[in-house]
């Protein structure tokens, strides 16, 4: 059966040759990008298809993060795929557990069992310009994929605390993203180093529990509150029979947080929103030394927006202790701050979030010139309209570099690129091309827009170093723009923005010159 053909019915097996495992999409990944990219692609009628996991389950981030309090921290309702909604939620920011269920669910719901390997690390992948394909070197062996979706995410390598006398630190240390659940907090001093998302909802469900909390803070954070409430099963019946109130509640959201992009955009007014965080920090925390080292000196929006009502109330417990210092080194069960600070630990919890822009697979994906991503991006991850890139044919990534906002929703955007991925697939099967490029001056130019807008943003402008920059400077994260606006972008596939490579033994379809028509430009 023809590889190329996206319309056939059959589920096709991959195929086992002399160069391994033959299949037309193979897929890195089964989290939230990984899942929805196998739902989509089986809908647009791609059958010949696999997705491979490296761990034991599926879930991605929500499988990794089980630390006490991981939630969700933008509205439950805008957190599910549109063409899966949940609509039964049980708080208005659902957690963790929940939302590892709704996935689990929703692939068992589309039938993902036939195409997902899990227990399959990727080791690495070459194009091979002759065969037209990426050959996969993994731990189930070689792959061969016509089409490579990279679906890893950019939360995924935590960044592991480094300072002296950490590996002799005299209990356990944990990162977030690594928890150990046979670890019981109770009774027991704890050190937590860093503030961002996840220490914020991590803090006060450790302090619940806790003889000590230690809590080291490098930079102060703005954080606004969080209507996190419990959503009452007679509230969802009444949503469920109302004719249109799910939708209306779903844009009242989205607007919502739009509006938070709008002010990040225009950093004006995002002193608005600054005026709110003082009065919540003002009525939340009462000590005036306290409060002063928990106020940022830098705009809001600048680092990505915290969300918490419960955070500066658990800060204010007498067992609770804010070190607004950061760490240097560690000595046996004494953590030291670099303002002389010493802190005695039962358990050390490293909050210091991921390592932003490294893509895991990176260092071994190699392109057409032989060269890997990593060493193609220098240090700068960069991609056209955060999905291609050029000299890695028929490569999609999802979720890529500056495609996210400080208020967006990643769903929403997820779905923007597979309606990209679908027609980008469909135009090479209609014209009997056998891999798409992105061309380098369509990709250089999209890049030179997207870092002029970010100027002016809060992102860059806020006074802050955050891990949207690379070491270099250069902001890789945040999109500049709306999010309307991104949707629009990638729901137009314009081929001229692509140099195309012909199929061996059969005449495609001529393709328009980029000249013929506008490469499509933010």
């Amino acid at each position: 059966m023809n590889e190329t053909d996206l319309r056939t019915n059959a589920v096709i097996p991959a195929q086992t040759t002399r160069a391994g495992k033959q299949v037309h999409v193979l897929v890195v990944g089964a989290g939230f990008s990984g899942i929805g990219a196998a739902i989509r692609l089986r809908r647009a009628g791609v059958r010949d298809l696999l997705v491979l996991e490296e761990a034991s389950q599926l879930g991605g981030t929500w499988r990794e993060n089980t630390y006490p309090g991981c939630a969700c921290d933008v509205p439950s309702t805008l957190y599910s795929y549109s063409f899966t909604p949940r609509t039964a939620w049980s708080r208005v920011f659902a957690g963790q557990p929940e939302i590892q269920a709704y996935l689990r669910a929703t692939a068992e719901q589309h039938g993902l069992g036939s195409v997902l390997r899990c227990g399959v690390q990727v080791r690495g992948a070459r194009w091979d310009p002759a065969a037209g394909r990426w050959l996969l070197e993994t731990s189930d062996g070689p792959y061969s994929a016509a089409v490579l979706v990279i679906a890893t995410g950019q939360w995924h390598v935590p960044r592991r605390l480094e300072v002296p006398g950490i590996e002799e630190f005299a209990g356990p240390v944990l990162h977030t993203a690594r928890w150990d659940q046979s670890i019981d907090l109770t009774g027991r001093r704890v050190a937590v180093v860093g503030t961002g998302a996840s220490a914020v909802q991590l803090v006060p469900a450790v302090a619940a529990r806790a003889a000590a909390v230690h809590l080291f803070q490098r930079t102060a954070q703005w954080v606004l509150p969080k209507p996190d409430l419990p959503v009452p099963a007679a509230v969802n019946q009444v949503l469920d029979h109302l004719p249109g109130s799910r939708g209306a509640l779903r844009a009242g959201q989205y607007a919502l947080q739009e509006g938070f992009g709008y002010a990040f955009r225009h950093p004006r007014l995002a002193r608005l929103l600054e005026t709110g965080a003082r009065a919540h920090l003002r009525l939340a925390v009462r000590d005036r030394q306290l409060r002063q080292a928990l106020t940022p000196d830098y705009r809001l929006g600048c680092k990505r927006l915290l969300t918490s009502s419960t955070f500066y109330q658990a800060l204010s417990q007498p067992h609770v202790r804010l070190h607004p210092t950061a760490v240097t080194a560690v000595r046996g069960n004494e953590i030291l701050g670099a303002d002389g600070t010493v802190a005695q630990a039962d358990v050390l919890v490293t909050a210091t979030g991921f390592r932003m822009g490294e893509l895991p697979l990176a260092r071994s994906l190699h392109g057409t010139n032989g060269q890997t991503l990593h060493d193609t991006w220098g240090g700068e991850p960069q991609a056209y309209l955060g999905t291609t890139v050029s000299g890695f044919p028929n490569l999609f990534l999802l979720l890529g570099p500056n495609l996210l906002g400080g208020s967006t929703s990643a769903i929403t955007v997820l779905e923007a690129q597979l309606t990209y991925l679908t027609a980008a697939l469909a135009h090479l099967d209609r014209t009997g091309h056998r891999a798409l490029e992105v061309r380098p001056a369509t990709q250089a130019a999209h890049n030179e827009a997207v870092q002029q807008a970010l100027r002016t943003t809060v992102y860059n402008s806020g006074g802050c170093t955050s891990y949207y920059f690379s070491p270099s400077g250069r902001n890789t994260f945040a999109w500049p723009w709306s999010t309307g606006r991104l949707t629009r972008h990638l729901s137009h596939f314009d081929p001229t923005a692509y140099a195309w490579h012909p199929s061996a033994g059969r005449t495609p379809t001529p393709m328009p010159s980029p000249n013929a028509g506008t490469a499509h430009r933010p």
